[in-house]
């Protein structure tokens, strides 16, 4: 079996007398499809947050491709190629898609940030991004402000400019939240090829998307995994569906 990509390991932390994250252990296999699911306060976005830096573990480990990132900060986890999407938009709103895209694409060849016309013309930039706005759909509205694209599409566009990094890994935090049928439909679909370029930690509550795409779900309880499997396992697993799933299994 080759090695995990991504391996949290007795994550631990503490909000005063609160243990929001109790002693998490899940890794993130190559090509695979990794969910994440649980309650509203069962402590998914807390274990998100370490995993990316932004809130530091009281105790654990996190690796990415065999490093140790947990002492490193959020922007070197993502040059080190942790790839994030956020629950809440982290979008430039009065850039243009494909300048947001851009953005993402010259920080991956590491040149300096300019925000002048010049940078607007640079077919080393511009072409690679609106490749990835092919990929995504998004190419006809490429000219448009964030601002000016609906939730869905602005779901997509965060997923765009993560792609645009290149990373080892994508967290994906609720990435279906907000859309319709129709374009969570398409952002499955799409989703589904991604995991051959990087495998796909999904913290996801659209319970049909979980059970479409992924290879393994983990079910996080009150800070706790309470049962790791595939999603048949998970359906049948007396403890999930009284904690979480009930009728929806």
């Amino acid at each position: 079996m080759a090695e995990p990509v991504l391996q949290i390991n007795e994550l631990v932390k503490n909000f005063g007398a609160l243990r929001a994250t109790d002693g998490v252990t899940l890794d993130l296999r190559p090509g695979e499809i990794h969910a994440l699911i649980g309650p509203n306060g069962a402590g998914k976005s807390t274990l998100i947050h370490q995993i990316c830096g932004t809130l530091r573990q009281d105790s654990g480990t996190i690796r990415l491709a065999g490093v140790d990132i947990g002492a490193l900060s959020t922007a070197d986890r993502a040059r080190r190629g942790l790839g994030r999407t956020f629950q809440v938009s982290s979008l430039v709103s009065e850039f243009s898609a494909l300048r947001n895209v851009m953005l993402a694409v010259q920080a991956k060849q590491a040149t300096s940030f300019g925000f002048f016309r010049p940078v607007m013309r640079d077919v080393s930039l511009i072409e690679p991004a609106m490749a990835i706005l092919e990929r995504l759909g998004l190419a006809h509205r490429a000219r448009l402000p964030a601002a000016e694209l609906s939730h869905g599409e602005r779901r997509q566009l965060e997923i765009a400019i993560t792609l645009a990094l290149q990373p080892k890994a994508f967290l994906l935090d609720e990435p279906m939240a907000g859309m319709g049928l129709e374009g969570s439909k398409a952002l499955t679909l799409f989703l589904d090829g991604l995991r051959q370029e990087a495998p796909i930690l999904l913290v996801e509550h659209d319970m049909d998307a979980v059970f479409t795409l992924a290879d393994r779900v983990s079910v996080l309880v009150y800070g706790r995994i309470i049962a790791t499997g595939t999603a048949g396992e998970i359906r049948r697993d007396p403890a999930v569906r009284t904690a979480y799933l009930g009728d929806r299994a």
